[in-house]
């Protein structure tokens, strides 16, 4: 397991961590006196999803909406394709949320840029969302965006090669949806996983997991469910062999660094090729930041999915 703790090996980065923490400052001020949503009740729920609604900023491109479909479930997707003519690979973008928030398209200026960054096109995933629609909704309409990839890049996409992540809510669904694959024998033309900051023991028993059992998010998403150590809920606790590479992200001011800590220590203890990449008092979300330290890990990003793609010989 190679592990980058930035402010270790790049001195150069104070200013980057001054600029973070005067921009986190800014936001907990901005939100000072306002009285938060009540996410237990429908109103203040969708409230919430209303606040993190897409900005409705135009793109350069058309963004296609399709559906996915694979072993007769359907999922929407949203399909960004490069500008350059022939992508070279698929990376299927799962949004985070808490697993009640957000959507494909909130990510659309963001997944434009990987995919031209990239050279390949981005699928994003509209999974749908508790507590309307629980566990096991989410990692099936998840595969099953996977599983339509895998049989049918090649046709509509011109190329077998396919890298997968998320952030938040996305990294534990992306986590999931390669179990799935795995076990399904679907997991060859995935070249690499972006885990960013995810939640992988919702179960709350282990010392990263109990740091958020009393969030919303888990009576919401598996209130209902007896056993939370299902390594479809939580993947801590699955067998992770035969799973490809995976860049790990996340900040040292983050709730979830105790959970991907211990991911990423079980990645590799399963043989697993882990980069786990620490940031300097960056915290949960940092990457969407319209931050230098944001813009420096979502470089990283770009860079170490464009190495997954550079050394492979798949069509």
């Amino acid at each position: 397991m190679q592990i980058g703790l930035k402010q270790l090996i790049e001195p150069g980065l104070k200013p980057l961590v001054n600029e973070s923490q005067q921009f986190i400052e800014a936001r907990k001020a901005a939100a000072q006196g306002k009285k938060q949503p009540d996410l237990t009740t429908p109103s203040g729920l969708q409230e919430a999803r209303e606040a993190r609604k897409p900005s409705g900023r135009l793109l350069d491109r058309q963004v296609v909406e399709s559906i996915a479909e694979a072993d007769g479930r359907k999922v929407p997707v949203r399909i960004i394709k490069p500008k350059q003519a022939k992508p070279r690979g698929v990376y299927l973008d799962i949004h985070g949320g808490g697993f009640y928030l957000e959507s494909a398209a909130r990510g659309d200026t963001q997944n434009a840029h990987l995919a031209d960054a990239l050279g390949a096109t981005v699928v994003s995933v509209d999974y749908r969302l508790a507590p309307e629609n629980p566990w096991p909704a989410a990692p099936d309409d998840c595969a099953t965006a996977a599983f339509w990839l895998v049989k049918q890049a090649k046709s509509l996409f011109g190329t077998t090669r396919l890298l997968i992540g998320g952030a938040s809510a996305g990294s534990t669904l992306t986590m999931t949806s390669l179990l799935r694959l795995r076990d399904n024998n679907l997991i060859a033309p995935f070249l690499g996983a972006v885990l960013q900051f995810g939640a992988y023991d919702l179960s709350g028993q282990t010392p990263g997991g109990r740091r958020y059992a009393d969030e919303y998010f888990i009576q919401a998403y598996v209130g209902k469910v007896a056993n939370k150590t299902q390594p479809d809920i939580s993947p801590l606790y699955g067998d992770l062999k035969g799973l490809p590479p995976a860049l790990m992200v996340v900040g040292t001011a983050d709730i979830l660094l105790e959970d991907t800590f211990a991911m990423a220590a079980r990645l590799s203890a399963a043989g697993g090729e882990v980069d786990l990449r620490v940031y300097p008092e960056a915290v949960h979300g940092f990457t969407s930041h319209p931050t230098k330290m944001g813009a420096a890990a979502r470089q990283d990003i770009i860079n170490w999915l464009k190495e997954r793609l550079d050394s492979s010989a798949l069509v």
